[in-house]
């Protein structure tokens, strides 16, 4: 009779062990990407690889903007979000999210164009000419141009006559016809739109300044997320990289910026250049998201 108990608490001490831990439904979402029809679209074979690697299922949460996805993740109703450097800073600032992995994108910097038959040869020339930039907060065509005035000696909040916001492709227009001086650009973007004009030849172009790289996309925890779960997760993300990496880039569109990317595990400490930027468009505080 003991010997009959004894054997059927070990064995359910052994099942006990053998069983894989609970799994969890996380919730996901991506900042830039807006209705559920294109999240699944674009993030769906992301999702999928990750749901087969974690042995976790994650649940879509479309939101309309970076601010709503900052308070999806203080209100606990979101637990992971795919999102850029400057959104990262704001949404750790306001919610205390982490970084988990780094999107590392391949000639992710910014630079800042003129013509080539312009009297323009460095930074300093541009002072008291209008400049054109991407959409207002983008961490490429906004924040990285600015720093990059600031760090050549102009204030770009003070030095210029004017700042026009517009589309990439609105800019190179702009700049070809001479409505703006200059362009601050991501560089890699520019130069497919510059590859695809024929108007002019490619070496009507100079490029006066480049930044360095600048920090990954992220994907972020939320602060309620328990840190050995998220860690977990990175773990096995960094173990699977090569699968969930062509996941992403698989689905083409917007998602060919993170062609030959890698995914790496990262430190909030990467994102202080981004915080610098702030400070150079006349937001030291990086409490909110400027534009929206």
């Amino acid at each position: 009779m003991f010997r009959n108990t004894a054997a059927a608490a070990i064995g359910a001490v052994l099942t006990l062990v053998s069983l894989p831990a609970l799994a969890d439904n996380f919730k996901l979402a991506v900042t830039d990407v807006e209705g559920l029809e294109r999240l699944q679209t674009e993030w769906g074979p992301f999702k999928a690889e990750l749901e087969k690697a974690t042995g976790h299922t994650f649940e879509f949460f479309p939101v309309n903007n970076r601010t709503a996805a900052a308070e999806a993740l203080r209100a606990k109703r979101v637990d992971f979000v795919v999102t850029g450097p400057a959104e990262y800073v704001v949404i750790n600032k306001v919610t205390q999210a982490k970084a988990l992995i780094g999107l590392s994108r391949p000639d992710y910097f910014c630079g800042i164009v003129v013509m080539a038959n312009s009297p323009y040869t460095k930074p300093a020339d541009l002072k008291g000419q209008k400049f054109g930039m991407d959409d207002i907060g983008s961490t490429s065509g906004h924040l990285c141009p600015s720093q990059l005035l600031t760090d050549f000696g102009v204030n770009p909040l003070k030095d210029l006559s004017g700042i026009t916001h517009t589309s990439r492709a609105v800019a190179h227009e702009a700049l070809k016809r001479g409505d703006v001086a200059a362009i601050g650009v991501n560089y890699t973007s520019w130069l497919k739109n510059r590859g695809k004009d024929t108007s002019v030849a490619q070496g009507s172009f100079r490029v006066i300044a480049r930044s360095g790289d600048l920090p990954n996309d992220v994907l972020l925890y939320g602060a309620h997320v328990d840190q050995a779960k998220a860690e977990a997760i990175r773990k096995v993300v960094i173990d699977n990289k090569a699968k969930i990496a062509e996941s992403i880039i698989s689905v083409g569109g917007e998602n060919e910026k993170f062609k030959g990317m890698d995914l790496v595990a990262i430190e909030d400490k990467n994102y202080d250049p981004v915080r610098k930027m702030f400070a150079a468009i006349g937001h030291p505080q990086y409490s909110e998201f400027v534009g929206e």
